[in-house]
């Protein structure tokens, strides 16, 4: 029989724990970039782009005869690509050691 008091502290927990979650999400960033440093983008770990810094060099080669526009636009992903790839890192990371101060049964 499950003890009522004991359901109501996990639950207590577990939105204590969200909470807890959602804050180191906001307070995580990373930052990713391609084409040498061309491009770098910079993320939280709500997976929110922050910061997009496009290296002047980049975009004087555009000034040419034929513009390689699509280049720089594929930099472009490629660094917010990355950063979301390293956003998950972190907040996988994140939730792990939060559920490893966790008493749950069956969780670890």
């Amino acid at each position: 029989m499950v003890n009522p008091l004991n359901l109501s502290e996990m639950l207590a927990q577990a939105n204590q724990m969200q909470e807890e979650v959602q804050r180191k999400l906001g307070e995580t960033v990373v930052e990713a970039s391609s084409g040498g440093g061309a491009v770098t983008a910079t993320m939280n770990g709500k997976k929110q782009l922050l910061k997009l810094h496009i290296d002047p060099s980049a975009v004087a080669g555009l000034s040419g005869s034929q513009p390689d526009v699509e280049m720089l636009e594929d930099l472009v992903v490629a660094a917010i690509n990355e950063a979301g790839r390293k956003a998950d890192e972190a907040i996988q990371s994140s939730v792990q050691g939060l559920l490893g101060g966790l008493n749950l049964p069956g969780l670890g």
